[in-house]
């Protein structure tokens, strides 16, 4: 790990939790780069930088990381937060919105991941955080291809652990329980109760719940935990 601010790359900056940790990260001094498909975010830190950039388009994301690699010289932490999410029963669900979600959640962390390891492997360093969720575990109804999708990542970030681990990187799972964010604004409060109340600890998240673990995560002190899902709120 190099003594000057580690770099990282955080994807979905343009509002709720990717924005926070972008904001998060880049004031505890870490150089942070954020993207989003939207308008360049501007949070008025010296040490953040936005590319507009669509996570599912590989030539978009191999610019960003060739950007990356020629300003800095390399990526220390990876965090996919890029996401989106859908709750309707299976019989109807359009095919539009299951191809947008294996788009996004699968392929474009899966994009975004194979791109950032090439930069890392080359300086054997590297911590890579995606974000799933508790709809995994807990099989919320109404969300069976939002899950399948969140499933797949749990599955790929388990394996690319193991290919990843000779190049010092580390691959984690951070599942997150219902934060107040757009993506659960469209869904009946009934419903957030209810799986809140499947919980362990009975509360919504917060962002800075999500902060705390991400933390460790991509730390140095870390370097002995990979292929984990850490489930928040006790989920499970």
């Amino acid at each position: 790990m190099p003594s000057e601010p580690p770099v990282a790359l955080v994807t979905g900056t343009s509002r709720g939790i990717g924005r926070f940790l972008a904001g998060h990260l880049a004031g505890k001094g870490l150089r942070v780069v954020g993207c989003s498909r939207g308008n360049s975010v501007d949070l008025g830190l010296p040490n953040y930088q936005h590319f507009e950039a669509d996570v599912t388009d590989e030539k978009a994301v191999q610019q960003m990381i060739h950007s990356i690699r020629n300003q800095f010289g390399r990526l220390d932490v990876l965090i996919n937060n890029a996401g989106i999410a859908a709750m309707n029963h299976v019989l109807l669900t359009p095919t539009d919105t299951a191809r947008r979600l294996l788009e996004v959640n699968v392929l474009g962390t899966f994009v975004v991941t194979r791109e950032a390891a090439r930069l890392m492997q080359k300086n054997k360093y590297g911590r890579i955080v995606n974000l799933g969720s508790v709809a995994v575990p807990m099989k919320i109804e109404g969300e069976a291809l939002y899950a399948a999708s969140k499933s797949a990542v749990v599955s790929f970030t388990q394996i690319i652990a193991r290919e990843l681990a000779p190049f010092n990187i580390t691959c984690n799972i951070m599942s997150l329980p219902p934060i107040e964010t757009d993506l659960i604004k469209g869904v009946a409060r009934e419903k957030i109760t209810e799986i809140v109340n499947r919980m362990a600890i009975k509360r919504l998240g917060r962002f800075e719940d999500v902060a705390h673990l991400m933390d460790f995560l991509i730390s140095p002190s870390s370097d002995y935990v990979t292929g984990q899902n850490i489930c928040l709120g006790g989920a499970g």
